[in-house]
């Protein structure tokens, strides 16, 4: 089981992963700003635009951390819809929920293992997991949990950091173990929460491997768009029965 690069006990890697969350919560929205220069806002409107989600659907974003897709899903779905939004952190989902509250926005929240969604079979029309999947003890066993709540018909997006398009490799290795550390270090206070970042991308499945993951999942019609030169991915997987 790997923790970034280095191998630990499946035990440890969810306490660990845990412990990074807990650091740096309170910083989470401006270091994602500062790392991506507020790409990731595009990224995350770009998948909600592919989603297909009309008023009155169910959502559920699973790993939703601070909210960001949620509160997209929501305004989509409107009063005769629902969203929920659920992570594993706790200090994570209160910061997404009072964020939602703060937008004027009432979403039930759900403190759960994405490896065991707490919701009924072919529940809801689309599941969400934006930057979260590659933080998860047993990715497969997560993938196929959300595959189970969807309708046929569903669709998962799975949003994600992927493997970048190969001429600017080095330049974004160099990015990535010099500057997000220097900058977790002086913005939340923790160069090592962003290290982790870090090797958690590059020892993530890559575009082509994700996908087949979502298929085993049970998924079809599985596809995968490439964002900033594949910096990102968002996949796309229909449930059909």
């Amino acid at each position: 089981m790997q923790f970034g690069f280095e191998a630990v006990d499946e035990r440890a890697k969810a306490a660990r992963v845990r412990g990074v969350f807990d650091r740096v919560a309170s910083r989470y929205d401006l270091m994602n700003d500062l790392m991506s220069l507020g790409l990731h806002r595009i990224w995350k409107a770009f998948a909600v635009a592919i989603s297909g989600v009309r008023p009155g659907d169910r959502v559920l974003d699973v790993a939703g951390g601070s909210g960001d897709l949620a509160r997209a899903f929501a305004r989509r779905v409107g009063p005769q819809g629902a969203v929920w939004l659920t992570d594993i952190n706790a200090n994570m989902l209160a910061r997404g929920r009072d964020r939602l509250f703060d937008a004027g926005l009432s979403v039930p929240v759900a403190q759960c293992d994405a490896e065991r969604l707490p919701f009924p079979a072919r529940y809801f029309d689309c599941v969400s997991v934006g930057f979260g999947l590659r933080n998860m003890t047993h990715k497969d066993a997560a993938l196929a949990e959300m595959a189970r709540v969807l309708k046929p018909g569903g669709r998962l997006l799975v949003l994600e950091f992927s493997k970048v398009w190969a001429p600017l490799r080095p330049a974004y290795d160099c990015y990535s173990f010099g500057v997000l550390p220097w900058l977790g270090a002086r913005v939340a206070g923790d160069a090592a929460a962003y290290r982790y970042l870090a090797e958690s991308i590059r020892v993530h499945p890559d575009q082509a491997a994700l996908a087949a993951m979502l298929e085993r999942a049970g998924l079809e019609r599985v596809q995968y768009f490439n964002l900033a030169a594949g910096v990102a991915a968002v996949h796309r997987g229909y449930k059909t029965a």
